[in-house]
Formats: C-alpha cells, structure tokens, sequence
C-alpha cells in the first residue's frame, strides 16, 4: 500500500518528456492558450513570449514581419517574441523601391 503511494507521486515528480498516452484527452494549445514549449501547441502555432508567460502564437506565413536576430542570445530579452517564419520561408530584410535605408523590416520570405 504505501510502496504504490511512493511509486506514484515519484512518477508525477519527473518532468515529462515523452508524448502523453493516447487514453488522455489532451489537445494541443489553440493560439493565445499558455504553453511551455511549441509541441504544447497545435499544427501551425509555436510556443514564445507574451509578457512574462509564453502562449501559442502562430507560424509566420509570406510576406509577414519576422525578427532577425544579429546576436545569439538576444531572442530571450523580447517580451513579444514572434514565431520563425513557415517552412520553406527565411527572414530576410525587405526589399524596398527607394532610399537605401528606407525600411530595416524583415520579412518571411521564399528562399
């Protein structure tokens, strides 16, 4: 009786990674739902910074802002943090017609 009781709580004490079983209605995270990690969230969302907790954010598509980091290191300071661009995209600064320096935006574009 009380090995069980030890057994149990020792099993809940670990972290958790391996997926969970397939009795246990967990659905992954909708956008805006809290996460830990991207795997927390569905198909298209990845987990990042909102504040001081990290929520499902989605997947940048085509065309849309993204963030290039120049140091290793800085993702961790934002406090909006954005999600990488889609497969077969890259963030890459944005082509504008006119002056030079018009626009620093980056952008998810195809490679």
């Amino acid at each position: 009786h009380g090995a069980t009781e030890l057994e149990e709580t020792g099993t809940e004490a670990l972290p958790r990674r391996t997926p969970a079983p397939a009795w246990l209605p967990t659905a992954k995270g909708e956008e805006g739902d809290f996460c830990l990690r991207s795997s927390d969230c569905a198909a298209g969302l990845c987990c990042a910074r909102h504040f001081w907790s990290k929520i499902c954010k989605p997947v940048l598509r085509e065309g849309q802002v993204c963030t290039r980091h120049r140091r290793k290191g800085t993702h961790g300071l934002e406090i909006f943090q954005r999600c990488q661009c889609a497969e077969g995209l890259a963030c890459r600064l944005q082509r504008e017609h006119g002056p030079a320096d018009a626009s620093r935006l980056h952008t998810c574009q195809r490679h």
